[in-house]
C-alpha cells in the first residue's frame, strides 16, 4: 500500500489533466476518455501490464473502467483480473472510480446464460460482483437488444438490480432508437435512473447518426459513450504500412480480420493520417477528438495493450475543435463507409 500511496497522493493533480462530462441529464460525470476491458485483460494477458495500464489511466484522470461479464478470454476473466487489481491497488479509491459491467451476450452453457431474461440478468450481476470483489457497480448495462424477451421483463430486472443496491444506475448497449425510446419509457415509469446508451461510433462508423440514436439521446437526456472509436486499431496508425505480426489483426483475428483492411480502407486511413499530421495529432488522437467534438458523446471508450497508448490517447481532449474545412475533408474521405 505504501507504493500506491506514493503514486496517488491526496494533493496530486491527476484530475487536472482530464475533462469530465455530465452523462445526459444525470448527476454523474464520465471522463472524456474511459478505459475498456474488452481486450487485453483476459486470462491469456500479462497481469503486471494490466495493472500498469490501470495505474497509468487513473493517474491521468481516467476514472471509469468498463467491463462485461464475458470479457476475456476466458469469459469472466477480465472481471476477475480487475477484481484483483482493485483489491491490491485501488481499494482506498473505490469512491473515485466508476466501475461498469454488462450482461446480454453468451456467458454460460444452456438456455439461461444469454440474451435478456430476468433469470440471466439477476444471476449475471451476482456473478460479476463476486468476480470483481465489489458490493455494487456504478452502472449495470443490458448488453444487446433481445427481440424474443419482452423488453418490460429486461428493464424491470435492471430496475430491480438498481433498487437492490447492486448497481447505482442502469444503462443499455447496442440499442437502436426504437428500443432506446421504449427503454426510456419503461424505466421512467419504474423511476429507475437510466442514464446511458453505449454504442459503436467512429469516423468510419456513423450508424448512431444514421439511425437517429445520437439525436434522440440528446433530446431525451440520455448520455452516449462510444465504443470502438478507433475501429479496433484501424484508426491508430498501426496498419498504415501493412499488418504487423503483433497487432490484433495479426495475432487475434476474432474481431478484426485481414478482410477488414481493404484497399479502399487503406487509402482512407492514409488520407486521415495526413490530415491528423496537419493538425499536429496522431491518427488516434484526431479520431478521438472527432468523437468528442460536439459535446454530444460524453466519453470515448478506449482499449490499451500498453500504458503508452493511454497517455497518447488522453491528449486528444486538448484539441477537440475542428474547422469546417477539416470536417468536410473527413466526410469526403470517409464517404461510403
Amino acid at each position: 500500500m505504501a507504493e500506491i500511496a506514493s503514486l496517488y497522493r491526496a494533493d496530486d493533480t491527476r484530475y487536472d489533466s482530464m475533462v469530465y462530462n455530465r452523462v445526459g441529464r444525470s448527476g454523474l460525470k464520465f471522463p472524456a476518455i474511459s478505459l475498456g476491458f474488452w481486450h487485453n485483460f483476459g486470462s491469456k494477458d500479462n497481469y503486471d501490464t494490466m495493472k500498469t495500464i490501470c495505474r497509468t489511466a487513473f493517474d491521468h484522470g481516467i476514472t471509469q473502467f468498463d467491463l462485461a461479464n464475458n470479457y476475456g478470454p476466458v469469459y469472466g476473466s477480465a472481471e476477475t483480473n480487475l477484481g484483483r487489481i482493485l483489491k491490491e491497488d485501488f481499494a482506498p479509491y473505490r469512491d473515485e472510480l466508476v466501475i461498469t459491467t454488462k450482461a446480454g451476450y453468451d456467458m454460460w452453457e444452456g438456455p439461461y446464460g444469454d440474451y435478456g431474461s430476468r433469470k440471466y440478468l439477476m444471476a449475471s450481476i451476482d456473478q460479476s460482483l463476486k468476480r470483481l470483489g465489489l458490493n455494487y457497480v456504478d452502472i449495470f448495462y443490458h448488453h444487446r437488444m433481445d427481440t424474443e424477451t419482452p423488453l418490460e421483463e429486461t428493464m424491470t430486472a435492471l430496475a430491480d438490480i438498481v433498487r437492490s443496491g447492486k448497481a447505482l444506475y442502469a444503462g443499455v448497449s447496442n440499442y437502436d432508437k426504437e428500443y432506446t425510446e421504449k427503454a426510456v419509457k419503461i424505466l421512467s415509469e419504474l423511476h429507475c435512473p437510466f442514464i446511458v446508451n453505449q454504442r459503436r461510433y467512429s469516423i468510419l462508423d456513423r450508424t448512431i447518426e444514421e439511425d437517429g440514436v445520437k439525436d434522440y439521446c440528446k433530446e431525451a437526456g440520455i448520455g452516449i459513450i462510444a465504443f470502438c472509436p478507433l475501429e479496433q486499431g484501424l484508426l491508430t496508425g498501426k496498419y498504415l504500412h501493412g499488418i504487423p505480426s503483433d497487432s490484433r489483426m495479426g495475432r487475434d483475428p476474432r474481431f478484426l480480420t485481414k478482410n477488414d483492411l481493404t484497399k479502399e480502407r487503406q487509402i482512407q486511413i492514409e488520407k486521415l493520417n495526413d490530415l491528423a499530421q496537419e493538425r499536429g495529432q496522431t491518427l488516434a488522437q484526431m479520431s478521438l477528438s472527432w468523437i468528442l467534438k460536439d459535446g454530444e458523446v460524453c466519453s470515448a471508450l478506449i482499449g490499451a495493450s500498453r500504458p503508452e497508448q493511454v497517455t497518447e490517447n488522453i491528449s486528444a481532449i486538448n484539441r477537440t475543435d475542428f474547422t469546417d474545412d477539416e470536417l468536410s475533408r473527413i466526410d469526403a474521405i470517409t464517404a461510403g463507409c
